[in-house]
Order: C-alpha cells, then structure tokens, then sequence
C-alpha cells in the first residue's frame, strides 16, 4: 500500500539514502555510547534537507506537515534517535519560520537552509509535566532587551543546537495570554547544561536539561508578540511537534515487524526444515501486526494532509495520531520481539533497541491521556485549555 504522496516520493528516496547509507550502519553505536548522531546530520545537511519548513526564497524544501511525517518515519527506520534530533530541529525552525522577520530569516532560516544552522525547541519544565504550554521560566525587561532566568529539561539536541526557541512567561501581564517564545543562541552567555542523557530508549538525542541564568536576549529575538500562546502552542508547535513524533513511532514500529518478517521467514525447524512462515499462529498474528501498523500510518498521513490544507478538523486528527502512533509501536514492538524469540532479547540487538525505543511513546510529553483530553474537548465544543 501505497502510503506516501506521489509528490513526495522523490524526496522520500533522500532521506531513505541518507537513512540507508549513514543512519543504519551508526544506529547501534548512537544508541550504545548515547551519542548524538553528528554524522546523521553532515549527511542530512550533505543531501540538502535541513530546511525542510524553511521558505523557497532562502533556499529552504518550503515542505509542510506530510513531508514531516514522512521524514521522520524514514529516518527512524534507520535510527530513531536521529530521527528525533531531525525531527526537532524541524519543528524548531517550523516555529521561526512561521512569523519570522526579515532579520530572522537572514540569521536563522537562510543558514538552516544551507545546512549550517541547527536548532531545537526548549519548552518542557521540571514543574509542569505534560503541560507544556506553561512555563515558569521568565523573560525579564532590560532597557529594549531581554534577560531570560530558568530551567528547561528534555532539550533534545541539547548542547549541540546553534539556536534554541525557548519557551518563556510574558515579560509583563498581556490580554492575548502568557506564553511567548525567543530564540536563544546556544553561544549566549549565562546558558549551561545539567547532566548528560542517559535514557532507556532513544539513547542519541542529547535529552538534556538547560539552565538559563540572566542569559540576554536581543528584542530581535522574540518570536512573534509577547503572550501570543494560543497561535504558538496549538497552532504551530503542537502540530508540528505531534505529527513528528508520529513519524518516528511509525517508523519504529515499521522497522520491528520488518525485522520480524525476516526471522519468521529464515527461521527454520530442524526437525522438519520447515519454515517458521508456514505456522499458521505466525501468519495470523504477522497480520494483525501489519494491520495495525497500517492504521497508525494512514492516521498520521492523513491529519498532516488535513494539516496542510488548513482544514479546521486537523488538530484533533494530529492529536489522535500521534496518540494511535505510540500505543502502535509499543504493541508492535513488543509482539514483534516475541516473533522474534531469544535471539533478539540480546543487548544491544535491534529488536532490542526498538523496543526501548518505542517504550519512549508513553512517558513523552503530550501523553496520550492528555492528548484524548484534548481532542474530547475539541470534538465537543469546548475550550481546549
């Protein structure tokens, strides 16, 4: 089944080179050593893909939210933990690029397009979970610019990023809310990180906290107007972010019942020399798994499409995919190391990875109860916050 657009097939072929080629043969020891995937992304610059939101006037793929999905369910057939390091630094320049001035496109958006810039977003806070749309970080007034004091946690690409969009309280009490945004350089003074990521799963993504300590901010680095949360959080970095995640979990998923498939198929019976294929228990559940998978995939491509036509349903689409998506890929993966027997519960074998890979779905912020919460509301009429 064809999932993927037509139009995006061509470039759906780069990112799978890119994932093939350099991706692939790194993954095992990203994952192992919990490093951050640096020559992922020379590749992913080398091939011209780091501006994927990035406008065709400065160079950039001027893609949208199915060429999201897309990207990082192929990256993360090869390594999920570049995947998400991909996939933020998207996200992050999807939020620049969205109401970027004339002087941010020059200094941030033109060098993400010629691969020399990389960002990330740097929302979540120890004191508010899954809710990250509130922050206690502050943006203080000082004379025309800024000073930025708090604490960030789960920066992904953290320490590595050229530039981080950080989430901030309105530097003074403001009608259109509390949440604003500026772009923090990762040189800035005052800016430090906590201790290195050490995680279950998705073990390459520089998962780290950041420490913002008076660090100062150009005016010219606030993002938008100051308060402007509803715009920023469910209509740019929400969906941006929630349909990116989906890829990867697809991926993910993808990647175990592929692997899976392999085994059953060259897995033998001494006894017999029959194929593990041939049982009818394995043809069954091979099924089930990919009919899931399928759901999952066609769910998140079909919210993107939805996303990049303006269509007033997507975000409760976008919401649900990325929901459908982990729970996907928790059960794949589980079921698949089951097909796959004693060979892949090996440490550090591929199904191995996968699987703690995938276990990341329900513990990343937005949870999926969180995110049923919303679109429940959405679907009723009610204010989402």
């Amino acid at each position: 089944m064809k999932v993927i657009p037509a139009r995006l097939r061509p470039l759906q072929a780069r990112f799978a080179a890119v994932a093939r080629e350099v991706l692939m043969p790194h993954a095992a020891t990203v994952d192992r050593e919990a490093r951050w995937p640096e020559a992922g992304f020379v590749a992913l610059a080398d091939a011209g893909l780091m501006g994927l939101h990035v406008p065709k006037r400065l160079g950039g793929l001027e893609e949208g939210f199915s060429a999201l999905v897309m990207a990082t369910e192929t990256l993360a057939q090869a390594c999920a933990s570049s995947a998400l390091c991909y996939g933020m630094h998207c996200v992050g320049s999807a939020v620049i690029a969205a109401k970027a001035t004339r002087d941010q496109e020059e200094r941030y958006l033109a060098l993400i397009a010629q691969g020399r810039h990389i960002t990330t977003l740097a929302l979540s806070e120890p004191g508010h979970g899954s809710h990250a749309y509130l922050a206690d970080t502050e943006l203080r007034q000082d004379g025309l610019d800024y000073r930025v004091c708090g604490i960030k946690q789960f920066v992904t690409n953290g320490s590595y990023a050229d530039s981080y969009v950080v989430s901030t309280k309105a530097s003074e009490p403001n009608e259109q809310g509390e949440f604003s945004c500026v772009l923090v350089d990762g040189s800035a003074a005052g800016l430090s990180w906590l201790a290195p990521w050490e995680g279950m799963g998705l073990r390459g993504n520089s998962s780290r906290g950041m420490r913002l300590d008076n660090v100062p901010v150009p005016r010219a680095n606030r993002l938008g107007d100051e308060g402007d949360e509803v715009w920023y959080f469910f209509q740019i970095i929400a969906p941006y972010f929630l349909i990116a995640m989906a890829g990867i979990y697809n991926g993910i998923a993808q990647a175990a019942l592929a692997n899976a498939l392999t085994h059953v198929r060259e897995r033998t019976f001494s006894h017999s020399g029959e194929s593990l294929a041939r049982a009818d228990m394995i043809q069954d559940k091979v099924g089930a798994l990919w009919r899931r998978a399928q759901q999952a995939r066609l769910l998140a491509y079909h919210a993107a499409e939805l996303a990049d036509a303006n269509d007033p349903d997507a975000l409760q689409e976008i919401l649900a995919s990325k929901v459908s998506a982990g729970e996907m890929a928790v059960e794949v993966a589980t079921e698949a190391m089951a097909l796959c027997g004693g060979t892949a519960y090996g440490e550090n074998a591929v199904q191995a990875r996968l699987l703690r890979d995938a276990h990341a779905a329900p513990v990343m912020s937005p949870t999926a109860a969180l995110l049923r919460l919303w679109a429940g509301r959405l679907l009723l009429g009610i204010p989402i916050l």
